[in-house]
């Protein structure tokens, strides 16, 4: 038997280069599945020539990027795109599985990682969680931000392609249902592309019903300078939310006179969900005297929310002769969201009632052209207006109402050259400045501020191909990125507790929160080296360094403050720019069939990507003085095998593990998470190339998700232990195509 180079092979040789990047050979690491055919990363661009699949459009682009097609994304048949995403190389969910959460690329989150839908920023309140699996043709991850797609993107960009196919007829239905703790989960999908009156047009529908159970635990002990005990209570929670969803997106193109081509791409959310919650409380030491009564008790709350969002967006491109070309976009959308809770601790019952208006415009343009026919120049622009209307009342201040308005405006140039077959370079330019205006009131404050911020980007990327190696390349990419403070880290209106009475006392786990209208973005110089070795039949290993430099970094302090609402001090959260933080890490990926590495094994795709990070903060004392929630590995395994011998059966599993890790920050808080492991499996019985019947299962050996907070402020010290229950959900998905 005789055994090919693997992926041990290249973490090994790295390792001995440096122990820390000794971690990516903790475990054995098999490589993975090829992916199959999918589309190409072109905004909103369809042309009349076939796409590359997945890893070879990987291979031909300059900038460093991961294409993820259609039947990657419905393999586990998930319920949220979110699922999908946490099993993509050095990409990680937070919170608890199956129950969706932030995104975030090598460990980062709060803004850290750039999240696109048919590459333009997603509106505000929109959540990925609510977005089916269905509605997406392919999902498309650039490790290094580009003049083109923008440089807000420290940790990375990941661009969700919606439906797109026009030209292909197309007539699918999906019938499906979960199963969680009990509870029942159905689905519908349909999608239709077709032509018609010389239209090309695709239409792509999703509902769904959710019912989830939520339980917590939680232990909040606190004791004074000299280790008095001063505070002891647990809280148990049990909580059931439902929720029902409609998703349409669709596709209208038009071919006009001559090179004329016209698009219409309207989006359409709307998600209800209703909620109940009950809190068990059980105080085993009371506040001292003079802290003030908290409203902790045994608690029940009802939640009724609505979110609704119509997008529009068009576009118009034409050719101008001479290999030049001319895109011209834009848009429209409005969301709203009304939020209704009701909350009773101790008998008190306090009411939280907030209606949100978000209404945004945006236009841009590319202007593109041919200089020869390996170099190619492209320069646009983008502008964006943002409003947004909210009004809150609440038991303690009654009505308070606050407006806001997010004007983007960007220019950038990008020229893309290939002056040999070895070298390939993309050299851009990007700036882009945003102005934000919000005027109002908050718990009875008048508050009226103005924000203004620009960044000049400057980014290169290059890939050099070895003469004598055509299977392998080496990619490098010198970048400046940014994140902008978010339009909550700006508003200076205060959101006042609800655990505790207003006029009074709180506690550090349940600070009072207000924005910072003088935060400055943060600034990133960085480099990101790959190498990549391509193998037969899609595989690949791959090894990416990076390295980012962070300036004025972004942290939201706790401290103990006399306040205006309040006759006493309170607590207080506000972000602050906090000085500098280093990242560094190693992602390495692997993907291939078992039988191409060694001769006469089964034909079983294996796909693995692990990846290790560090990173310090400047004035913060270790250990663990890392950026906010960034574990020290990410790892993910998984195989894919059809059965043989006439049986049409495929089936997989993917194991994702990331272990425990801590965070030390400047205000004296210490955040420990612990490990997070999560298994997947599926398998799908294909009737015949019409009908096919999915069974998956996510989170097959449950764990409880494990935090502890540690916050010392003003000479008090608490400690918040956090045990979340999790469960195995269950799926079944028929899938017909008609």
């Amino acid at each position: 038997m005789m055994i090919r180079p693997s992926f041990l092979t290249l973490a090994g040789t790295l390792a001995a280069m440096d122990p820390f990047w000794a971690l990516a050979q903790t475990t054995p690491t098999p490589p993975a599945a090829a992916t199959t055919t999918a589309p190409s990363l072109e905004r909103v661009e369809i042309t009349g020539t076939s796409r590359a699949s997945d890893t070879e459009e990987r291979r031909q682009s300059t900038a460093a990027k991961i294409v993820v097609g259609r039947e990657e994304i419905g393999r586990y048949g998930d319920s949220s795109v979110a699922e999908v995403l946490k099993r993509l190389p050095g990409v990680q969910i937070g919170g608890s599985p199956g129950r969706g959460g932030e995104i975030r690329m090598r460990g980062l989150g709060n803004g850290y990682t750039q999240i696109l839908v048919n590459g333009e920023r997603v509106p505000p309140g929109f959540s990925m969680d609510s977005l089916s699996p269905d509605q997406i043709e392919r999902i498309e991850i650039l490790r290094a931000p580009s003049a083109e797609f923008g440089a807000r993107a420290i940790a990375g960009t990941i661009n969700i392609v919606l439906r797109e196919d026009v030209k292909q007829r197309l007539n699918t239905v999906t019938v499906g249902a979960g199963y969680e703790n009990g509870r029942v989960q159905p689905g519908l999908s349909w999608t239709r592309a077709d032509s018609a009156h010389g239209f090309n047009y695709n239409v792509s529908a999703s509902t769904f019903h959710s019912d989830r159970d939520n339980q917590s635990s939680n232990h909040v002990y606190g004791v004074d300078a000299n280790g008095t005990p001063v505070l002891d209570r647990t809280e148990l929670t049990t909580g059931r939310d439902v929720r029902n969803g409609l998703h349409m997106t669709g596709r209208l193109q038009w071919k006009g006179a001559g090179s004329n081509n016209v698009t219409l791409t309207p989006f359409l959310v709307f998600a209800q969900t209703h909620g109940d919650s009950n809190t068990q409380v059980n105080t085993a030491l009371q506040p001292p005297a003079g802290a003030g009564v908290p409203l902790v008790g045994d608690t029940q709350s009802h939640t009724e929310s609505r979110y609704s969002l119509a997008r529009l967006n068009g576009q118009w491109q034409t050719r101008l002769g001479d290999g030049a070309k001319l895109e011209v976009r834009g848009g429209v959308s409005r969301g709203d969201m009304r939020n209704d809770a009701t909350t009773s601790i101790q008998g008190l019952d306090t009411l939280n009632n907030s209606v949100t208006q978000d209404n945004g415009w945006s236009t841009g343009g590319k202007y593109s052209r041919m200089l020869d026919s390996e170099h190619q120049f492209a320069t646009g622009w983008e502008t964006e207006l943002g409003q947004r209307a909210e009004d809150r009342f609440t038991s303690a201040w009654g009505q308070d109402h606050l407006g806001a308005q997010t004007q983007r405006a960007a220019l950038w140039a990008q020229d893309e050259w290939s002056p040999t077959t070895r070298w390939s370079f993309q050299a851009g330019l990007r700036w882009e400045g945003i102005n934000t205006l919000s005027d109002g009131t908050g718990a009875g404050q008048v508050v009226a501020s103005e924000n203004r911020s620009h960044v000049l980007s400057p980014l290169l990327h290059a890939v050099w191909r070895p003469e004598d190696s055509p299977k392998d390349q080496v990619r490098i990419s010198l970048t400046r990125s940014y994140r902008s403070p978010t339009l909550q880290n700006l508003i200076a209106a205060p959101v006042v507790s609800t655990r505790f009475a207003a006029n009074g006392p709180n506690d550090l786990a349940n600070p009072d929160k207000m924005g910072n209208p003088d935060l400055k973005p943060e600034l990133a110089s960085g480099i990101d080296v790959a190498f990549e070795h391509y193998l037969k039949a899609g595989g690949l290993l791959s090894a990416n360094v990076v390295h980012r430099q962070i300036q004025d970094r972004i942290r939201t302090l706790i401290s103990y403050q006399s306040v205006p609402w309040s006759s006493v001090p309170r607590y207080v959260a506000r972000p602050e720019n906090v000085g500098n933080a280093t990242v560094s890490g190693l992602e390495l990926e692997a993907k291939s069939r078992l039988s191409d590495m060694i001769e006469g094994a089964a034909a079983v795709d294996l796909r693995a990507n692990i990846s290790g990070y560090r990173s310090q903060v400047s004035g913060v004392a270790g250990p663990d003085n890392r950026l906010d929630q960034q574990p020290r590995q990410i790892t993910n395994f998984g195989a894919d095998y059809r059965l043989r011998n006439g049986w049409p059966l495929q089936i997989g599993g993917n194991l994702g593990f990331t272990p425990g890790f801590a965070v030390t920050s400047e205000d004296g808080q210490r955040i420990e998470s612990g490990r997070k492991r999560v298994f997947d499996a599926y398998g799908l019985w294909t009737f015949s190339p019409e009908v096919s019947l999915r069974l998956g299962a996510g989170n097959l050996s449950p764990e409880a998700q494990s935090l502890n907070r540690t916050l010392s402020v003003a000479n008090i010290m608490e400690s918040v232990d956090t045990l979340t229950s999790t469960w195995t959900t269950w799926s079944l998905r028929l899938e017909m195509r008609l």
